[in-house]
């Protein structure tokens, strides 16, 4: 699956300008948590402190959940993170559900792993020793209950694997998260901080899992991970919890919105999040080219010609014009 949020290749098939644009190919949140107009001058001009480090790895346990026993780490980004584990893993196969977000194969394949792809997590196969999934899965939004990660953390356990949940959407819903498995069982959790926060380019993530396999990812992250800014605004941000339970709301609100557009213009919602909807249509294809001569752009997908995934549009206007290019 392609990345979303760069207009670049739209730009240069349909021209305009990044402004004239109504982007909807990410899953970013478009009403992002409000950074304060002033950061401390120090944040820009020193490295950054273990003590502001603390104060994010601190703000970010207790939001995530993370019980005794475990750890976590900050990263520059989840993709950072992605890139790394498969370099710190036990050599072997993975197996990824997918259809899913293409860099976890990526990174696997790139550090040497045979790559094993499986439509659901009962179907890895006994010569997996690592497995991935992401939950919600990116685009269908499906949800693998904690049963099934646990059946499949405890075969991996006696592999000497690792199973890898990518919670990059998980915000949306916090129940949804494994982070509960970490004590016990060989499971890391990433969790990204841009998505629901809706500051992507800030590049904060998160690495949840065993101590030992913690430490390992601190090792191998080296000296400030990340930016001064990034620590100082994730932490804020974290703490924020009123600002987090009101937006879960506002983005379902919105959700439900933009499936009334896209149903009325002949789609049927076949997942997704409050944060992206994947919507079916048979001439999806056809579409996705018209509206991009609209300067509309959403998600398309090389393996699925009849799907189309839409981010939310930033307010009425947004779904205004995404309904009158629908129409068109």
């Amino acid at each position: 699956m392609k990345h979303g949020g760069d207009l670049t290749e739209a730009i240069a098939r349909h021209g305009g300008a990044a402004g004239s644009w109504l982007d909807l190919s990410t899953g970013i949140n478009p009403w992002p948590w409000p950074i304060p107009q002033h950061l401390p001058e120090s944040a820009w001009r020193r490295l950054p402190s273990r003590a502001e480090t603390q104060a994010l790895l601190n703000a970010a346990r207790k939001t995530y959940g993370v019980p005794d026993g475990a750890d976590i780490a900050a990263a520059s980004g989840t993709q950072a993170l992605i890139q790394l584990l498969p370099y710190l893993a036990t050599p072997g196969p993975v197996a990824i559900v997918g259809p899913t977000y293409s860099e976890h194969a990526h990174a696997w394949r790139n550090a040497g792993h045979p790559v094993i792809g499986i439509d659901h997590l009962a179907a890895c196969p006994e010569s997996a020793v690592h497995a991935v999934v992401v939950n919600p899965n990116n685009p269908d939004g499906r949800v693998t209950d904690r049963a099934a990660l646990t059946r499949i953390a405890a075969q991996l356990k006696g592999r000497g694997g690792w199973l890898v949940v990518d919670e990059a959407f998980a915000d949306v819903d916090p129940a949804i998260s494994a982070v509960a498995l970490c004590p016990d069982w060989p499971a890391v959790i990433l969790r990204s901080f841009g998505k629901f926060y809706g500051l992507a380019g800030l590049r904060l993530g998160f690495a949840i899992g065993e101590r030992d396999v913690v430490a390992r990812i601190f090792a191998a992250l080296g000296p400030w991970p990340c930016s001064g800014p990034a620590l100082l605004i994730g932490a804020a941000a974290l703490r924020d919890q009123p600002w987090a339970d009101h937006t879960r709301g506002t983005l379902e609100q919105q959700a439900r919105k933009l499936d009334v557009v896209l149903v009325k213009a002949g789609f049927t919602i076949a997942g997704g999040t409050s944060l992206f909807r994947l919507a079916r249509h048979p001439h999806a294809s056809k579409l996705h080219a018209a509206l991009a001569r609209r300067q509309v752009w959403c998600r398309s997908f090389d393996w699925a010609d009849d799907l189309l995934r839409f981010g939310l549009p930033s307010d009425a206007a947004s779904l205004d014009r995404l309904a009158v290019a629908l129409s068109d």
